[in-house]
């Protein structure tokens, strides 16, 4: 959608993305066959199916604030909010926005598959907290000690991208807990300028730490769904 919006052609999905979201959708069919052979009486299946759709158009959105982001972010070569004429300043804005937004959705991404996988493998996450994310469904998977090689291929994934996940929840955390917290920022760069101009944040630097964000769900959602999968058509031999 944002792609068509700013003039560019649709996104091709392949490579990881690709092979991300056919899992998904493999899962959803998988889930559709199940509703037609047990009419689904108590609407499980239907509802884990609207869950997965769900998740898809997530990673979607997610990767379209990434493209925003660095589209809007190719629009601005000053180095300094007070140098950039209306329009620059107009495309700074519109990168901080989906920048912000993409960082915003790594986290609520994350935290919609816990709830798909507390309830895909009865996990029972809420008897430990009623309020739960992603990260404590991955604990509770060593708790109840199920589903070891989903767990272990978890739990490698977090830890390879464990110091991007550190950046992204503090910016998140200040953008979502800290209401005057660009205010407080922003008079912080005014007393170290003191006359002078206030740089700007290193634009490039924070946008890798969005792409390997990106990256980090897109491998967390292959893997959960690959593996239902797999574990699905055994089962549906026996």
């Amino acid at each position: 959608m944002l792609r068509t919006l700013l003039g560019e052609p649709p996104r091709k999905n392949e490579g990881l993305l690709g092979e991300t979201i056919d899992a998904m959708a493999g899962t959803a069919k998988l889930l559709r066959k199940e509703m037609e052979i047990s009419k689904d009486p108590t609407h499980d299946f239907r509802k884990l199916e609207i869950w997965v759709l769900g998740l898809i158009t997530s990673l979607d959105e997610l990767e379209q604030c990434l493209f925003a982001s660095v589209f809007f972010r190719g629009k601005v070569s000053n180095v300094s909010v007070d140098d950039m004429d209306p329009a620059e300043r107009g495309d700074y804005a519109r990168h901080v926005f989906f920048y912000k937004d993409g960082f915003i959705r790594v986290f609520a991404t994350l935290d919609k598959l816990g709830t798909v996988l507390n309830e895909l493998f009865d996990l029972e996450t809420s008897k430990v907290k009623e309020h739960f994310s992603y990260f404590t469904v991955l604990r509770q998977f060593n708790y109840k000690k199920t589903h070891s090689d989903l767990a272990r291929e978890l739990e490698k994934i977090k830890d390879q991208y464990k110091d991007t996940l550190r950046v992204l929840r503090g910016r998140r955390n200040m953008e979502i807990h800290y209401m005057n917290s660009e205010l407080k920022d922003d008079l912080w760069q005014r007393h170290q300028a003191l006359q002078g101009k206030i740089k700007l944040e290193d634009l490039d630097e924070y946008l890798r730490d969005l792409e390997q964000g990106l990256r980090m769900v897109t491998e967390t959602l292959r893997a959960v769904f690959t593996y239902t999968n797999q574990r699905w058509k055994k089962l549906s031999r026996k």
